[in-house]
């Protein structure tokens, strides 16, 4: 397996994006790499760490999720790999829901969301995103 951790998608990716998705919400698993330091892309000196930078993206991408009916649902630090291998594991995995792709896209062109993004784009060495959609049976969490 090739793995290619990137800032933004490729074209067919977007295209595939457009396409109609599923019904009813999608669920996307973010695994996060970040730059040892921030780097903006504007050339502004920064002391940030990547990882704080994304965290400033992070806090601001949240509220704005809500404000288009999604949620940030789950979001960890990395530990260890438990299973497989890779040459270099991830910082972070977030998963946030939104309640349609076209919801997502809605606000991917916000103008808020064009404004934070530059926080994204300078902690980020590269991640993968990764839709899923709803459940197709309950989870018990007790099982």
């Amino acid at each position: 397996m090739h793995v290619v951790n990137s800032i933004y998608p490729s074209e067919a990716q977007i295209r595939g994006f457009l396409e109609p998705g599923p019904d009813g919400p999608i669920y996307m698993v973010n695994l996060l790499k970040f730059k040892p330091r921030a780097e903006y892309p504007d050339g502004r000196n920064s002391e940030l760490t990547g990882a704080q930078a994304y965290d400033l993206y992070g806090q601001a991408v949240s509220v704005l999720l809500n404000e288009f009916g999604g949620a940030v649902v789950f979001e960890g630090d990395v530990q260890r790999l438990m299973l497989g291998e890779v040459e270099e594991l991830w910082d972070k995995v977030a998963i946030a829901m939104y309640p349609s792709r076209q919801a997502m896209l809605a606000m991917m062109q916000s103008p808020r969301m064009q404004e934070i993004g530059i926080h994204r784009a300078a902690g980020l060495a590269g991640q993968l995103n990764i839709e899923t959609g709803s459940a197709q049976r309950p989870v018990d969490a007790t099982a």
